[in-house]
C-alpha cells in the first residue's frame, strides 16, 4: 500500500488531469452508410436520443466523446484512491 503522502500526490495529479480539458461529450459517433454525416447517441433522462453531426464536425466530437471516456476513468481512479486514503486515515 503506498503512503498518504504518495496517495495525495497521485489524487492531485489526477485532478489536474480531469480539470485539464473539460469539453467532453457523452455519447458514441457512429457512420451509417446511407447518410453523408455522422450520428451521435447518447442517453437523455433515460431514453436514448440521436443527433446528426455534420461530416465535418465529426472529428471534434470523437474528440470529445474519446475526453470524456478518459474523464470517466480518471473518476474512478481519483474514487479509489479517496477510498485508500480514508481507509488510512479510519485506522
Amino acid at each position: 500500500m503506498p503512503s498518504p503522502e504518495a496517495l495525495k500526490k497521485k489524487r492531485e495529479k489526477i485532478k489536474r488531469q480531469i480539470a485539464g480539458d473539460l469539453e467532453i461529450l457523452a455519447g458514441s459517433l457512429g457512420k451509417s452508410p446511407a447518410m453523408a454525416g455522422y450520428s451521435l447517441t447518447t442517453k437523455r433522462e433515460g431514453k436514448t436520443v440521436t443527433l446528426y453531426v455534420r461530416k465535418n464536425l465529426a472529428p471534434k466530437v470523437q474528440a470529445m466523446t474519446e475526453r470524456h471516456k478518459k474523464v470517466k476513468a480518471l473518476l474512478l481512479e481519483l474514487c479509489q484512491v479517496n477510498w485508500d486514503l480514508l481507509r488510512m486515515e479510519n485506522e
